[in-house]
Parts: structure tokens; sequence; C-alpha cells
């Protein structure tokens, strides 16, 4: 920090306009009032894969449909800006999942979150696993942890630690869909650090998932008794005061507008001139000892910046830091992106045969389809779609099938209405149907990510008024992008502290 103090406010470039982007950039003018800031967006919108289409008395999501409230992030966010009346939980009838088997529906298992079995009952009673499947689930108690687990920078595949603990079968039938669903990834490479630490803890702690749930069962049923206190509801009266304790799928909510209403509120927050779409960059460098250089051919008069915020994919920063920092930049370039495309299909609903009794359903890849998994919209949230239609969506690319995403839209469509005649009966053809593609849109937290990331934050660390924002780092939802946006706008805030303050220059 500065000895002598400018009078003149910072210049604070923020480079993309996707979530992240954009709780940075609000978070900076609650922050620094006076600072003159930009936000550079490539695309024709802002928001990413936020994006909601309306159609007629539908809103059809074209990428993420609802954000976690377990986290605090997005739901505070949309606190602050007015938005709390509008949010919307998910339908309180058919909170579960299903998942493919032998080309057929069958439910989840009641209780079985992610690698958690929280129902023994249920597990055996279902008919989603082999008796011998069941054997080796039940047997998991006696499974020995390897002592390097007790390392803190321990790491293993989330494959590698679910066939382990859960045995193969479970592995391949349940967890392996249900976080090909959440990450389009190949569990054999996905960190279980960086996606689900709380499952490696539990084996740290009990050496066991299930006295893991034990555990949890004897803490629940203390804090009931009043031994520990309850814990205030996450979404105190708006939401009717939901139990933290609910189930996973009661913990979801969108806003009553769809999720392209946040984005709407975080653009109004700001001044009119502070958004510039269109606008590539192709580089940040420094300029002299305090400043940066924002290198775009739109905006090259006023290109000189005090801070800098890189929300962008780590592929693109990577790009545009290569002449700041090599070896940082060469470090970003390893975090590889995975594609995807969601096709939109509507229907009437009587033109389908399934009871749709479910939020969706998720596709093993023993079971050789070309989905990932299908979201059935007008279950999980009705006040979007009119009660006599039915609003699914299918996934499909990722790791496993990268070549679907690049296939026309005329053959997906096809594709997921020949998938969709087998599983859930769809009589016909859709009323009408929409393509969405996700390129290089989701990162892949690959084993051993949380050490890179960790070096990348120390190079960061050497750059004084430059930080990065994104999915790319430390969680890939809503509120962890929320997250990181606000906190890389308090760690440059911070830092050009001395240069700000005062009024706002809105």
């Amino acid at each position: 920090m500065s000895e002598h103090p400018r009078t003149t406010p910072p210049r604070i470039a923020v480079i993309g306009g996707g979530i992240s982007g954009l709780a940075a950039a609000h978070r900076l003018r609650r922050l620094l009032p006076r600072a003159e800031l930009r936000v550079f967006e490539l695309g024709e919108r802002l928001g990413g894969p936020l994006h909601t289409l309306r159609s007629g008395d539908s809103l059809l999501e074209q990428g993420a449909d609802s954000f976690l409230i377990k986290t605090p992030w997005a739901l505070d966010l949309c606190r602050d800006l007015g938005l709390a009346d509008q949010l919307i939980p998910t339908n309180e009838q058919h909170r579960r999942a299903l998942v493919v088997r032998n080309g057929k529906l069958l439910p989840v298992p009641d209780g079985f979150v992610l690698m958690r079995p929280q129902n023994l009952p249920a597990m055996l009673r279902s008919p989603v696993l082999s008796v011998a499947g069941k054997l080796r689930l039940m047997a998991e108690p006696l499974v020995r942890a390897p002592a390097a687990v007790q390392d803190p920078d321990y790491d293993e595949s989330v494959a590698s630690f679910a066939a382990r603990r859960l045995g193969r079968e479970t592995y391949e039938r349940l967890v392996q869909p249900l976080v090909a669903g959440i990450f389009v990834a190949d569990a054999k490479r996905l960190s279980l650090g960086a996606t689900f630490p709380e499952f490696l803890a539990a084996e740290r702690e009990f050496g066991s998932l299930w006295r893991s749930v034990r555990a949890r069962k004897n803490k629940s049923k203390a804090e009931d008794s009043g031994v520990a206190g309850t814990a205030k509801p996450p979404l105190g009266r708006e939401l009717g005061a939901e139990r933290q304790a609910a189930a996973r799928y009661g913990q979801f909510v969108t806003l009553r507008g769809g999720l392209s209403a946040l984005v709407a509120a975080l653009r109004k927050s700001l001044c009119e001139d502070v958004v510039q779409l269109r606008t590539r960059v192709d580089g940040v460098s420094r300029s002299g000892p305090r400043r940066f250089h924002v290198a775009s051919a739109k905006h090259s008069e006023s290109a000189l910046f005090d801070g800098v915020i890189l929300a962008t994919s780590t592929s693109r920063s990577s790009a545009m830091l290569g002449e700041l920092d090599f070896e940082l930049a060469e470090r970003l370039s390893r975090i590889e992106y995975a594609s995807s495309a969601v096709v939109t299909l509507v229907y009437r609903r009587d033109r389908i045969a399934h009871s749709l009794d479910g939020f969706g359903v998720v596709v093993p890849v023993i079971e050789s389809s070309p989905m990932i998994a299908a979201s059935f919209l007008n279950v999980k949230f009705p006040h979007t779609v009119p009660a006599d239609l039915a609003v699914i969506r299918v996934f499909c690319g990722g790791v496993l099938r990268p070549e679907l995403v690049h296939r026309d839209d005329a053959w997906l469509i096809e594709m997921a209405t020949l998938e969709l005649a087998d599983l859930i009966g769809a009589r016909g053809k859709p009323l009408e149907t929409h393509v969405a593609r996700w390129v290089n849109s989701m990162p892949q937290y690959e084993v051993g990510h949380l050490k890179l990331v960790a070096e990348i934050e120390s190079r960061v660390a050497t750059h004084d008024g430059l930080q990065l924002a994104g999915s790319g780092y430390r969680g890939v939802g809503i509120p962890q992008c929320v997250q990181s946006g606000q906190a890389a706008a308090e760690r440059l805030a911070m830092q050009l502290a001395d240069k700000a303050g005062g009024r706002s220059t809105c």
C-alpha cells in the first residue's frame, strides 16, 4: 500500500461478465464507491450459463436452473439485491432422482446422497443394486482406510474412493451417474478433495462412511433434544423456515422469473456505462510498477487500470497473462474444461406415459446411452410451466462423450426424442425444442487440483492489484462463484483502499 495516497479514484477492470464477474463488480461498487469501474464481456449478454429463455407462458432455463442454499453466498446476494421475495423452492413432491438400470427408470435409494448411504433398509430393498452389490456395500465399515488418508494433502479420484469404500457396483450404478450429472466429468480423474471433501473428512475421522452417518444422526438427535441447540434455518421466513437437515433436493431454489433475474438485478446495480459487451481482452500486462495495461482493440484509448479482476475461464485467463507472468499462465493452463449440450423438449403432459415421479434421471455410463442426465423442469419447478405441459431437459457431452456437443441441432434433438421415447414413453414430436451448447464451460477438478490452485494463488499474490475469480478454482456452483467474485473484490479493495473513498461516481 502506498504511503502517499492518490486523490484520483482508482480505475478497475473486471474481465468476464458471468456470475463471478458481476458479483465482483457489485461488491466493488459497495466497497469503493468512487472507483471508475468497467466490466468487459466478450459475448453479447451477461450471465454466462445463467440464461432463462421465455417462451409463451414457460420459463426455460438453458443452463443452470437453481442453486443450493446450504451455503449462504448466492442467497445473501439475492437478499441484498431485493430478490428475497422472488425465491422459489423446489416442488415439495417427488423430491428425488431416478436412475437408469437396464433401460428402466428406478428411484435412487432413499437417503443415498452422492456417496453417503443413510438408510440401510432402503438400500437393501432397492432394485438398483444386485444382492452381491448390497452385500459389498454393507461391508463398508470393515474396509480399512489407507494410512495416507491422514496426510492433509492426500487426494484420490472420486472413482477410486467410491469403489474402495462402497464397492464397484455401487460406484458404477449410483455414484458415477450422480457425479457426472453435476460435473459432466470422468470420476476416474475427478479430485475427491476438491469436489467432495466431506467424504474424505468422514473417512479420516470415523474410518467409515456408515459410521459417519450414525455419528451425524446421534448429533442431530442431541440437537433436537435441545442439548446442542438448534440451527437457524437457512431460508428463514422467505421459504417457510425449512430446517438445514432437510433433504438435499429441498435445498435448491430458483427465482420466480428465472435465474436471468439475478443477472438483471446485478446489472441494474451498476452504473450505466460500467458494462461493455462484445469486448475482447487479449492481454493484461504491467504499465509501470503500479498500473496494468488491458489490451483491447475496442478500448485502446483508456486501457490503463489500477486493479484487474480476471473472472474468466482459467484457459482465457492463462492466454491473457502470458506476458505478465509466464509461470502463472502455465499453471492456469493445466486446468482442463469440458463442454456439454442441453436439449430442451416441450411436450403436452398427456403425451408422456411415465409418472415423472422425480426431479430427473441420471444415466450410468455402463448403460451406453448418449445421455448424461435429464431434468423434469415441470416437476422440479411447476411455476415455470403451464400445468398441461412437460419440459424435459436432456444433457449430453461432457468429458466422456465430447464429440456429441459438436453434432448439429437436428441430430441432438432426434437423439433426445428417441431416448425419451424409450425412457419415459414420450409419444410424437415435441411441441418445441431448443439446443444450448456450453463449450469449455465446466472446469475439471482433477486429482491434485487443490495443490495446483494453491500454487496459482501464491503466484497471484506477487502481483499487487491483480485478482482471479470464477468456477475454475474452489467450486463450480452458483454460490461458490458468487463467493469467489466477492472475495476477489474484497482483496482488491484492500489493496486499493488508499486510492478510493468518499461518494460514488455514479
